[in-house]
């Protein structure tokens, strides 16, 4: 019985398992891609730095979707000598699968650019100077690469069925401090079910 209940209580916090439709940024370290530390408005990569760009739906950077594709920055940037007072910085762009595409919309082919800027510039200035246009939110949040996707940014999307909720990344950054999941809740109200049956149950005994 008790077991029946949690069931129950738990079905819910399972369907409204999500993940949210956004843009990961990634550094190429050696052979494999590493999730950046830093967003591509504060990251300065160095000359001759391999950096990629993933659309995908993920839940967070652990199971995230990484760039495809050659990351080679010899290839990449072979037709790009270099400059004095610039750098290069190879930049691998996947717009993802149909799969994870916004209602509508069809992801362009991933592509590769060696972008030459100043010796200061950011990986949003080095994007920018190969993939316009870019789109941003109010939080500063990349939200399209080459217009890609058209609308939307970060939104969460129900693992159910694929459609997108009226929550988004910034929500998602709200809960970490403003209130509890609606995985804690529910596990908060299983803890307490389970509770009140065991008493209740105890007290069962006492009077039999």
């Amino acid at each position: 019985m008790l077991l029946a209940l949690a069931l129950l209580l738990l079905v819910p916090a399972q369907a409204q398992a999500a993940g949210y439709r956004y843009w990961s940024f990634w550094d190429r370290s050696g052979d494999r891609w590493v999730y950046a530390t830093q967003g591509p408005s504060t990251a300065r990569p160095s000359d001759g730095d391999v950096q990629g760009f993933r659309f995908a739906v993920s839940a967070d950077s652990s199971d995230a979707d990484q760039p495809r594709g050659a990351a080679s920055f010899d290839a990449i940037c072979a037709r790009t000598p270099a400059k004095d007072g610039t750098k290069r910085i190879a930049l691998v762009i996947d717009f993802g699968t149909a799969a994870d595409a916004p209602s509508g919309e069809t992801p362009p082919a991933a592509r590769s650019a060696c972008a030459q800027v100043g010796p200061d510039a950011t990986t949003a200035e080095a994007l920018a100077s190969v993939a316009k246009p870019l789109r941003y939110d109010t939080s500063a949040m990349l939200c399209a690469i080459a217009g890609y996707p058209r609308t939307g940014c970060g939104e969460q999307v129900s693992s159910s069925d694929g459609t997108p909720t009226a929550k988004d990344e910034q929500d998602e950054r709200k809960d970490d401090g403003s209130g509890p999941s609606v995985g804690l809740i529910a596990g908060g109200a299983v803890v307490a079910v389970l509770a009140g049956a065991a008493v209740w149950q105890a007290r069962r005994r006492r009077n039999g």
